[in-house]
């Protein structure tokens, strides 16, 4: 039956978009050049008393929210992406042509409207029309309920209409991109250039992960889209470039859950001479940049919780960490095991590093309510990561926390081709054949011959960072098209 309503409701618009066009009216729109965001003419001064003449001359673009009205007046709430305004349409104000063309306006049309602003008898600023522009017919009805879809599945499905429907995720995705420029406007003044590396790669390499594989046709060869910009960023170290950033899409093809999307967004950073103190520095100034650029404070709300971003963040060791949550001596690997093993984790044929790298896992991470800068990792966990020169069972890196979550990863670079040689090819030992860096990047390891400079690099999740930032529990939340089950057609 909802379906056979539907349809009835699509037939009476469709009557509708006849009937525009026999006004000589094109239902497909115009260009409307010179109109002003709602939000702009939503901060011009008015002065109160001031009615429908007198006020300021305005033209607006938008969707038709809500109608109501009766005999020869009527208003509407006309929506565009900075807010909403009510307009009056009176017959007296549009004329017979105008008044004609209101009778035929249905929920979700975009029309122009030229008008004054000013308020009505009950005090709402409004817009009152002089002239209608018809922009385009909605010829599929909208939600039932105006005040937008609640329907969390669909609202991801069909971001198209969660977006005109809901101010709050328009807001929301409006707030992700001031923190990608944020992002961008740090960078670049803090002397850094943006660059462009394949996102197809013929090795998938720079992160443990498995890829997505597909075939280029015409070379007749298999290639990987890129689970990590990392080792072509590098190259660009080698070659001069002394800072580089990337953002963009990287592909893991792996769970999805509230924190997880097969398709996701990364910056990764490198600066040469640099090293992960010089990441820590940088990671603090993006981030905080990000919440000056979408307001309000450091004290960021999430959920039920509050994060506090206020700088500089703590440093603690990942050992110190292990020993304060687990109740173990980090150093002692069979106080490691035992506890591993007390907690379900399998322990047979692992290196020490790997089970220790679990159990933090199991038993730190979530403990972790940040932001928490967690230093200084175990070495055979991290073979693209410099040692450190007084102990090589240590590497140069951390890992940025916040409610558990792992936001930033960064590390001193390793750029000793032969160690770095030697250490892929442990890491390869018993790799399966479908999972990522299964296989030599010669040519990586012949680019660091040539000498790479000293370095600290840096990746940052950008849909992580936007969950905490602009206060969403999902991960789908801040993903315009996140990756959905096909829906069935029964």
């Amino acid at each position: 039956m909802a379906d056979e309503s539907r349809e009835s409701l699509e037939e009476v618009r469709l009557e509708k978009l006849r009937k525009i066009e026999t006004m000589g009216l094109d239902p497909w729109g115009q260009r409307f050049d010179g109109h002003q965001a709602i939000a702009e003419v939503r901060s011009l001064v008015v002065p109160e008393g001031t009615g429908s003449e007198g006020g300021p001359k305005v033209r607006i673009a938008g969707r038709i929210m809500l109608r109501r009205g009766q005999g020869k007046v009527n208003f509407l709430e006309l929506r565009d992406w900075t807010g909403r305004m009510q307009v009056f349409l009176g017959k007296n104000q549009v004329g017979d042509a105008g008044w004609g063309l209101a009778g035929e306006l249905d929920l979700g049309d975009l029309i122009g409207v030229d008008g004054t602003v000013g308020y009505t008898k009950t005090g709402e600023l409004t817009v009152f029309a002089s002239t209608l522009t018809f922009l385009t017919k909605s010829l599929a009805p909208p939600p039932e309920k105006w005040h937008g879809l609640t329907d969390l599945e669909q609202r991801h499905r069909q971001r198209y209409i969660d977006l005109f429907s809901n101010p709050e995720s328009m807001e929301t995705f409006l707030g992700r991109s001031k923190v990608i420029a944020a992002f961008r406007r740090v960078m670049a003044e803090q002397g850094y250039v943006e660059v462009e590396t394949p996102t197809m790669q013929a090795i998938a390499g720079g992160a443990a992960a498995r890829p997505f594989i597909t075939h280029h046709n015409t070379l007749d060869i298999d290639l990987f889209l890129r689970i990590a910009p990392e080792l072509y960023l590098k190259r660009l170290l080698v070659g001069g470039m002394e800072r580089v950033f990337e953002i963009g899409r990287v592909y893991r093809n792996e769970g999805i859950s509230p924190k997880h999307n097969p398709e996701f967004t990364m910056m990764e950073a490198y600066q040469a001479y640099g090293d992960y103190h010089t990441m820590m520095d940088l990671t603090e100034s993006l981030i905080c940049g990000a919440i000056g650029a979408i307001g309000g404070d450091y004290q960021r709300p999430w959920g039920e919780h509050t994060i506090d971003f206020t700088p500089p963040w703590p440093r603690r060791t990942y050992r110190e960490l292990l020993a304060e949550h687990a109740g173990i001596d980090p150093d002692n690997f069979e106080t490691v095991r035992a506890k591993a093993e007390s907690i379900g984790l399998t322990t047979a044929g692992k290196d020490p590093d790997v089970v220790t790298s679990e159990l933090f896992e199991e038993i730190v991470e979530d403990r972790l309510d940040g932001p928490i800068f967690v230093i200084d990792y175990p070495a055979a966990i991290c073979p693209l990561t410099k040692r450190r020169g007084s102990d090589p069972r240590v590497a140069e890196r951390f890992e940025l926390f916040v409610k558990g979550m792992e936001l930033a990863n960064a590390y001193t670079e390793l750029n000793d081709p032969r160690l770095q040689e030697d250490l892929f090819r442990k890491q390869l030992a018993g790799q399966k054949e479908e999972d990522s860096m299964a296989k030599m990047d010669d040519d990586f390891v012949r680019a660091l011959k040539h000498a790479m400079p000293p370095a600290g690099g840096l990746g940052i999740g950008v849909d992580r960072l936007c969950m905490l930032l602009l206060n969403k529990i999902s991960i789908r939340d801040v993903i315009l098209f996140p990756l959905m089950r096909p829906k069935s057609e029964d």
